[in-house]
């Protein structure tokens, strides 16, 4: 038996996102487009080194990317939807992603069941020629630095077509790819490489049986390439489809052993002996140290079951979805940060584990992670009255007062078609430069509320101006919609350069749980009243849910997750309370995350559902019937789970719809969802400003799927990222096309 490590990716964004600010800049104009390559070569390269000297054998190189890695394969491939192809170069890259006038962009939606969001080709007849040359000159590169330890990545074809939108056949779309593989692969194999990645990850979903035949048809294609193919899943286990799995002409196969249970599969069905398995036991989405005496015990039960298969150990995944070095986490307390283990932490335990089943000495690097964890225990002991308050709960907790039917005459009168935005407005640097002086010490707390409440009054102003009917503050006090509350929430711990990447150069710092979730004091009560009294007009109280907390969190290992959203909940809830007290007619809980952590097979929706749905009602049923509760969701799939988005009970939901193509919409209305919903109208995701005609064109979409009634006006979602330039003439005419839709339906504006 050989034991060796691999890894399947790394994080790709600079350890001081480097490639952010040359995106950013780039796309402002102030660099040249050599400088940005330049940058994501450096960082690259950075990367791999790390990965060298951590001991790694064979590491995954090719997954760099300027926005997005499917966008990446769909640009080589030349698969190229026929409003992009004028275009070239990197102006028809970033059209792609992010759109420009007259063009829109490809929809984005979630990467699996993770906080990434990545660009849905679309795959036509009509493309154009194919192009690795950006891919090969990185192989090259990287071969240079690493030799043979350099294995390329690449997205399989399987989950490239299922990640799609198809407007050919499957057979057809299939005889298009493999060809383009093929090139690929021989492309790879003149190169010298002795073997390639092929990840995919949609062989572990819930349906993937029924693409039994196109598998074997792609891979016997593949195969005849004859260069060694490691075929890579992640994200749970292959289930039904093991069996036919193994059978696949590849060299090598990599399981994920810290979900699903793939070790329960190769137990009853074998491993074939021809080929190595790639051992996916670090968890690769998570952030805490692993606990020698529960992973040693696993990897040591695959090694006697495999009998002298020969073994990569390695991450369950890419390292994209962790930061990369804890150690540079100097404000943490180390009782926690000694437990933490970002990317350049889970090398060494891919190490350290590989050495520990060859038999090397590890007993004092045990020891260390013993001791480790025992501090970090002493250190976070449980809060008695968070888990008495969990017992105690009833099923009147659970509900509201009345029924959304009979609670809707008592709540606040609007006109037809009412507008308003999802919550958020841009933050310029002016605004982050106040959040920083303040954290550096340079502004009082009452300097830094009055320079914060001053760009709340321009927001109120504005938005009565444009004549929106519900209001939001702006908020002009957040960095991020879930750090924001974990800041104020005990339990939460915070990264200074924790960065991970959500798109493009969208960077987020998920918060970490580690201890039991208490509010201690009111969170936005403070900067609602400020809003609110500045105007007639309703503004919302506007909070994140708990389940979307929970899932663009790091989230505890030691308790279930369904318990850690109750927690949150909890604390929601006494904020929904205090909101209603200070006046809020309108209070918003966002919850875009409640698809995301839907498990990937769909016999186990059930349970989650129960919980997650659960866990919003027990932050909002408090509210009185006169209290209007919003939630919002966006880039996901509504469809097969509509009945329990509207068992949320909230009486309004906003939604991403415009990228979508009207999908969404249409998958609310056939699902015969009854509450209120904000038809997303524009992409808040482009630069481009909508039209007044193609707002009303999308809004007369909605009427025609929707009753008149049911329908509120809004963007698709939050208006953070954006310019004050674009923001304001994009509501202007959302305003304006809700005008025309009001005259045409002969109802006088209020």
């Amino acid at each position: 038996m050989q034991i060796q490590t691999a890894t399947l990716g790394y994080p790709r964004i600079g350890k001081n996102r480097e490639v952010k600010k040359a995106l950013e800049a780039f796309w402002s104009g102030n660099l040249e487009s050599e400088s940005l390559l330049q940058t994501v070569r450096k960082v690259e390269e950075s990367n791999w080194k790390s990965q060298l000297e951590a001991g790694i054998d064979h590491i995954g190189i090719g997954d760099t990317t300027l926005y997005d890695h499917v966008l990446d394969w769909t640009f080589r491939f030349g698969l190229i939807p026929e409003r992009f192809q004028q275009l070239s170069g990197l102006e028809r890259y970033f059209t792609m992603a992010r759109g420009k006038e007259g063009i829109p962009a490809l929809e984005m939606t979630k990467w699996f069941d993770t906080n990434y969001h990545y660009l849905v080709p679309e795959i036509a007849e009509q493309t154009l020629p194919s192009d690795f040359s950006d891919f090969l000159e990185r192989v090259s590169r990287a071969q240079k630095i690493l030799g043979k330890r350099a294995i390329p990545i690449v997205l399989g074809p399987c989950t490239l077509l299922r990640l799609s939108k198809l407007s050919l056949n499957i057979q057809q779309a299939i005889s298009k790819l493999i060809p383009l593989y093929i090139n690929l692969l021989t492309e790879l194999k003149n190169l010298g490489v002795e073997e390639v990645q092929i990840h995919e990850p949609a062989l572990v979903l819930g349906d993937t049986n029924s693409c039994k035949s196109h598998f074997k048809t792609v891979y016997q294609s593949l195969s005849l390439v004859e260069i060694p193919l490691h075929l890579v899943t992640y994200f749970d286990d292959l289930g039904e489809t093991y069996p036919w799995v193994m059978e696949l002409p590849v060299s090598a196969i990599s399981l994920d052993f810290t979900r699903g249970r793939n070790l329960e599969l190769i137990k009853t069905y074998g491993f074939p002996a021809n080929k190595r398995l790639g051992a996916g036991i670090i968890d690769a989405r998570n952030i805490w140290q692993i606990r020698s005496e529960k992973v040693i015990p696993i990897l040591q039960e695959i090694v006697e079951t495999l009998h002298g298969t020969s073994i990569h150990i390695q991450p369950s995944a890419s390292l994209q979805f962790v930061p990369y070095d804890a150690k540079r986490e100097k404000r943490l307390p180390s009782p926690l940060r000694n437990v933490l283990s970002f990317a350049e932490q889970k090398l060494q335990e891919v190490v350290f584990l590989a050495r520990t089943i060859i038999g090397e000495n590890t007993k004092i690097e045990q020891e260390i992670i013993e001791t480790s964890w025992n501090k970090f225990e002493e250190f976070n002991p449980a809060n008695q009255s968070v888990e008495e308050r969990l017992k105690t709960l009833k099923t009147d907790d659970f509900q509201r007062s009345l029924s959304y039917g009979l609670r809707l005459d008592s709540q606040i009168s609007l006109p037809l078609f009412p507008t308003t935005t999802i919550g958020s407005f841009p933050q310029t640097s002016e605004v982050r430069q106040l959040r920083m002086r303040y954290k550096r010490g340079e502004l009082s707390q009452s300097e830094y509320e009055t320079a914060i409440d001053v760009q709340i009054a321009e927001s109120i102003k504005l938005q009565e101006e444009l004549g929106l009917d519900v209001l939001v503050h702006g908020e002009f006090e957040r960095t991020d919609m879930v750090e924001f509350f974990g800041q104020q929430l005990s339990g939460f711990a915070f990264t200074e350069n924790g960065w991970v990447q959500s798109y493009g150069s969208r960077y987020v710092r998920p918060p970490i749980i580690y201890g039991d979730v208490v509010r201690t004091a009111p969170m936005t009560v403070r900067e609602f009243k400020v809003a609110q009294s500045l105007t007639e007009k309703p503004v919302k109280g506007m909070l994140t849910a708990p389940v979307t907390i929970l899932n663009w969190s790091y989230p505890r290992i030691d308790i279930s997750r369904s318990e850690q959203a109750f927690q949150i909940a909890l604390a929601l809830r006494d904020e929904v309370a205090d909101l209603e007290a200070a006046g809020a007619k309108v209070i918003q809980v966002d919850e875009p995350a409640l698809r995301e952590g839907l498990p990937l097979k769909v016999e186990r929706w059930n349970e989650y559902l129960s919980w997650a749905v659960d866990a919003f009602r027990l932050a909002t049923a408090i509210a009185q019937p006169q209290t209007q509760i919003h939630t919002h969701m966006c880039y996901c799939e509504f469809g097969d789970i509509i009945k329990d988005i509207e068992r949320l009970d909230a009486d309004v939901i906003s939604i991403e719809n415009s990228r979508s193509n009207n999908q969404t919409l249409r998958e609310i209305t056939e699902g015969g969802y009854s509450h209120q919903v904000g038809n997303g109208v524009y992409d808040i995701h482009s630069p481009v400003v909508p039209t007044t005609e193609q707002i009303l064109q999308q809004l007369r979409t909605g009427i025609a799927n929707l009753p008149v009634k049911q329908i509120w006006v809004n963007p698709d979602c939050g208006l953070k990222t954006r310019r004050w330039s674009e923001v304001i003439p994009a509501l202007k005419n959302m305003v304006e096309a809700t005008k025309v839709l009001r005259e045409e339906a002969n109802v006088t504006v209020k």
